[in-house]
């Protein structure tokens, strides 16, 4: 039996990960949320590794109130930063191969074209900030990782986008949304989907991957088409990111080119439309 540790368990991606994963033979996935294991402790990091000696752990874990991380920088820092770091310790010492799920924040979305591995990072915000720190622990602290960047993720599970989305939308005639932000919403089902075919192929071409849907949209678009797919009645109207200000900065552009992961794991990514006529059926 091989065991699959999964951080973050009560998250969306965790959860995506557990529906796919039903009924799979020969793997033994371990779910633990910050009650079961905090991954900020070190020494229970170790102790939980040396207890199940998984040969997967998918790092799902990770502080992601981008606007609240602006004043709350160490616990920001401690579960982005260090979290990943006695993760990828861990891994190491045990032998285990770690998958980190980063961010396109690390970007400051200045550069106006899809965004590639080997592009400078620049982030602008703590949450961006503290991500990508936790990529640099995690290459620094074990060399059998997989470091996935992704965007505006969002599923039928935990809080997200479409979710508030549909209840604002349900509540209110009419919403403001910003429509010069410009990225790509991806389905945490695909990219669980991604992550479990990893680990089952056993995969060794380790490194830095971004993963999203395939598009591009904004904001404003996404919203409208969660309200067309779902039949909501509700006028959007698309604003300025200046008319509507927040604690953090947010890259303006931030589109990842996908040609890596795809041409390496010989894979297709499905339209971001597709994805969440999947997501709001389910």
């Amino acid at each position: 039996m091989i065991n699959v540790l999964v951080t973050g368990g009560n998250g969306q991606l965790a959860n995506c990960i557990k529906d796919l994963v039903v009924g799979i033979k020969g793997y033994n996935f371990i779910y633990v949320d910050i009650e079961d294991l905090d991954i900020t402790d070190e020494l229970a990091v170790d102790r939980f590794f040396k207890l199940k000696k998984p040969a997967w752990c998918v790092n799902c874990a990770a502080y992601t109130a981008v606007d609240k991380a602006e004043t709350d920088f160490e616990l920001a820092k401690n579960v982005n930063v260090n979290g990943p770091k006695y993760l990828a310790r861990a891994s190491k010492k045990y032998k285990s191969k770690l998958i980190q799920i980063s961010t396109d924040f690390v970007f400051d979305g200045i550069k106006g074209s899809t965004y590639t591995e080997e592009d400078p990072t620049n982030p602008i915000s703590v949450y961006g900030s503290t991500k990508l720190e936790g990529e640099q622990v995690t290459i620094d602290g074990v060399d059998e990782h997989f470091i996935l960047r992704t965007s505006w993720l969002y599923s039928e599970h935990g809080n997200n986008f479409m979710k508030t989305m549909l209840r604002l939308g349900s509540e209110r005639d009419e919403l403001n949304v910003v429509g010069n932000q410009i990225g790509t919403p991806t389905y945490a089902g695909d990219l669980a989907v991604l992550i479990v075919k990893l680990i089952k192929d056993d995969a060794v071409a380790y490194g830095l991957y971004h993963f999203s849907n395939e598009g591009v949209a904004s904001w404003y678009d996404f919203t409208m088409a969660i309200f067309d797919l779902a039949k909501v009645d509700c006028k959007v109207l698309p604003i300025n990111t200046d008319g509507y200000p927040t604690p953090a900065k947010r890259p303006s552009f931030s589109v990842m080119d996908k040609s890596k992961i795809k041409s390496t794991f010989n894979i297709e990514i499905p339209y971001w439309r597709d994805s969440l006529k999947q997501a709001l059926a389910k």
